[in-house]
């Protein structure tokens, strides 16, 4: 902790955790890049906006980390701080009278504009009316002080703070404090002997064996850059890009085929996140001449226990999520294997990604900027849960804007429907990279391989690869 004086108040101020050092790093090596996150949660009723306020501001006071903001020390060392409450203003805007497709297109151009780095809300909230008779909160948030689940619960915490005051419904329990987090994860990263076993663990897994780069769009990138280096035996591929100019499309799943994978889940007792997993890895060995050696950078949320899952803040670690999958390992053998590959992840989860990355390209001797995977999962299992005793079935919907850059090729997120629960596949990709024609490839035999994996779990990874 440091005590730094900030606009003439002296406040405590606490280091980065690793989480956020990943994103800091991110903007301070790619000055174009842009940490926003921007969502939108609207539902299908007459709102009343002066209660809305209300409502945004007691989830204000719920989460501290919408309080967050961030001080450079003299040094250039970055720390981070909360304030006080406060009733900062909250705009309203009224769409209503346009296409719904120009009201989105206004979020979009919103999320791209950064916030200011130092000592200035690392938030903002907007009160919307959209076309159609849905209303309420855009929400753009820096994402060194959320993530996708602080998001949910924050707008969790809003509906419920609204539905408390304008039809008396249970106030929402209190959530953990953020500050007390913080310092069990600096206490981590303090040589302690929890992160010197995660340490030899990921040491272990580097000097396994070299990874294989497999590429969603297929081997040519791989292939082009061994004769451009005169290396046909290079295992990694250059992966950043001069443009890191992004977008997003989103692919819904329907309802029905979406229950089939769930309940295939819940048979077998498998996590959704290993079946997608086995879903992509196959389609990166079909693309990549039935390549065996396939890593995927798999999204890890951190937060296990009640402090990590209540306390708001950024959380997520990425780490590679590498299988050699035999052609003849059965499908439900697959997904097993990636649930064990992936449990022993999440025990070594706390250590720091670029810590980690760092050290695998100096053991293998790659070049900055290089990788084995060329393509990312996050599978985000909450949703705003409308059958509770605490909210109203009230119809709603959700979207997330993209921010228009990416650092990386090709970033899908699988999430549920609101309206639903059916599975929408965002894939946010790098323009200059990924092809709106490759993107619909990949999804079209992601979804191939998922239901001809579920129709029989005893088919082979081999039988998949020649019938799809």
């Amino acid at each position: 902790m440091k005590e730094l004086n900030i606009n003439g108040a002296v406040m405590q101020c606490y280091p980065l955790s690793a989480a956020q050092r990943l994103h800091y790093y991110t903007i301070r090596y790619c000055p174009t890049q842009v940490l926003c996150i921007g969502t939108g949660l609207y539902v299908q009723q007459d709102v009343d906006f002066n209660v809305l306020k209300k409502a945004v501001y007691a989830a204000y006071k719920m989460f501290e980390t919408m309080r967050l903001r961030f001080a450079q020390d003299e040094e250039g060392n970055v720390f981070q701080y909360i304030v006080p409450f406060e009733e900062r203003e909250i705009p309203f805007e009224d769409y209503s009278n346009c296409s719904e497709e120009e009201a989105h297109a206004a979020m979009r151009r919103r999320t791209a504009v950064p916030f200011e780095r130092f000592n200035s809300p690392m938030n903002e909230v907007v009160m919307v009316k959209l076309p159609g008779g849905y209303s309420g909160i855009y929400l753009k948030v820096d994402h060194m002080t959320m993530d996708s689940a602080s998001i949910i619960g924050f707008n969790k915490a809003v509906l419920e703070n609204y539905c408390h005051m304008k039809y008396d419904y249970p106030e929402p329990a209190p959530l953990k404090p953020y500050i007390p987090q913080l310092l069990k994860d600096l206490e981590y990263e303090a040589d302690s002997e929890a992160k010197k076993r995660d340490e030899e663990f990921w040491a272990a897994k580097i000097a396994e064996s070299e990874p294989m780069y497999t590429d969603f769009a297929g081997q040519g990138r791989l292939l082009t850059q061994r004769r451009e280096n005169g290396n046909p035996n290079q295992r990694y591929a250059m992966v950043v890009s001069k443009s890191p100019e992004a977008s997003i499309s989103v692919y819904p799943l329907e309802k029905e085929p979406s229950m089939r994978l769930m309940k295939f889940c819940e048979l077998y007792n498998v996590p959704m996140a290993s079946l997608l997993l086995m879903g992509m890895r196959t389609v990166l060995s079909k693309f990549n001449d039935n390549e065996k050696d396939v890593t995927i950078k798999s999204c890890v949320a951190r937060r296990g226990t009640l402090s990590e899952k209540y306390s708001g803040g950024t959380r997520i670690h990425f780490f590679p999520m590498r299988t050699i999958l035999e052609p003849d390992v059965t499908f439900l053998d697959g997904i097993k294997a990636i649930s064990a590959e992936q449990n022993k992840i999440f025990r070594h989860a706390n250590y720091d990604p670029i810590e980690l990355i760092m050290k695998r390209g100096q053991y293998w001797k790659y070049k900055p900027g290089t990788s084995y995977e060329s393509i990312s999962l996050t599978y985000q299992p909450l949703t705003i849960n409308r059958n509770t005793p605490d909210m109203p079935d009230i119809a709603y919907k959700s979207f997330w804007y993209t921010n228009g850059v990416a650092g990386q090729p090709l970033y899908l997120t699988v999430m549920h429907r609101p309206e639903d629960n059916g599975l929408n596949f965002n894939f946010e990709y790098r323009v200059d990279a990924v092809t709106e024609q490759e993107m619909e490839y990949f999804y079209y035999y992601l979804c191939r391989v998922l239901f001809r994996g579920i129709e029989d779990e005893n088919r082979t990874i081999g039988e998949i690869l020649e019938m799809i």
